[in-house]
């Protein structure tokens, strides 16, 4: 049952932190509200047009996926059901329910975490100028979408605008320390093991992904933010692969395609996307929910 699309929330009794390019975090307290809304990026801009019920995806997997991850690492997630957030925040459960969840309220730290098992994307460009990744050597011949030897750990800068940039294992040392960094790089690539093995088992690649931690006042480190969702991941079908080029995938590429064809300068005014680029990407995004939670996505609590 496809549900309205959520562009923006305003929850005047509740304190926002900030927007980010799909979720608004709220404060509740000591704790946070972060709100998935349906907003969808490309080329670093907000789009005109938002995917019903993508921020659902984004939120419920997220939560499967934390669920499934505390034996790796603690996460920031406290709830997911609305009757269980502060007093204040329960007066917002028709936007709420579904798509948030009550964290934990860390500070950020400013690297991002990716793990790449498949040579795509960024990694690809890198790959193709220079035979690395950053700073990481890599076999001569490869083609784009070829499986790596071993799965890679290449941090990035954290952008609140504009592009992430890949960063070598140094420079994100100098950023966060070297003990931190080397956790870091350990959890990443165990948690990117544990989603690949699932992911596999459901016939899906799990080809990249990046994770987000955060420290909270006493120093604990928390994984925080999403977690393996079609935003923050490349999922591909197995059955379809093929490397050499690139693939099929279960996220916006029916959004990035369609700006490609309509040649869009990539600069504002940001254009809208027809209706059914919006209900092919939503159909994506749905599709990697099912295959890899074995459920339906939740709308609202009974």
């Amino acid at each position: 049952m496809p549900s309205h699309v959520l562009l923006e929330t305003e929850f005047d009794r509740l304190s926002l932190v900030r927007r980010g390019k799909v979720r608004d975090v709220y404060a509740a307290g000591d704790q946070l509200i972060l709100v998935a809304t349906d907003r969808i990026s490309a080329f670093d801009y907000v789009l005109g047009s938002g995917i019903p019920d993508k921020g659902r995806v984004l939120n419920q997997l997220s939560a499967f996926w934390f669920g499934r991850t505390g034996h790796i690492i603690a996460n920031h997630l406290l709830a997911t059901n609305v009757a269980d957030y502060p007093e204040v925040a329960r007066a917002y459960a028709a936007q709420l329910d579904g798509r948030s969840m009550l964290a934990r309220r860390t500070t950020p730290l400013p690297v991002e975490c990716v793990a790449r098992g498949y040579l795509s994307g960024s990694g690809w460009k890198d790959y193709k100028a220079t035979g690395e990744i950053c700073g990481i050597a890599l076999p001569k011949g490869l083609r784009e979408s070829d499986r790596l030897p071993e799965p890679i750990f290449t941090p990035a800068t954290k952008a609140d605008s504009g592009h992430d940039e890949n960063i070598s294992e140094r420079a994100a040392a100098n950023v966060v320390g070297d003990e931190l960094l080397q956790r870091l790089k350990q959890l990443t690539l165990d948690l990117y093991a544990h989603g690949v093995a699932h992911a596999e088992s459901k016939g899906i690649i799990l080809a990249d992904t990046k994770f987000e931690f955060g420290l909270t006042g006493d120093g604990e480190l928390l994984l925080i933010d999403e977690m393996m969702t079609p935003d923050s991941s490349r999922y591909w079908p197995k059955d379809s692969y093929a490397p050499g080029g690139p693939q099929q995938s279960f996220d916006k590429q029916y959004v990035r395609d369609y700006l490609e064809s309509i040649k869009w300068n990539k600069q504002p005014p940001v254009p809208s996307l027809p209706d059914d680029v919006v209900q092919q990407t939503r159909a994506k995004y749905l599709d990697a929910f099912r295959r890899l939670t074995g459920r339906e996505l939740e709308f609202e609590r009974a």
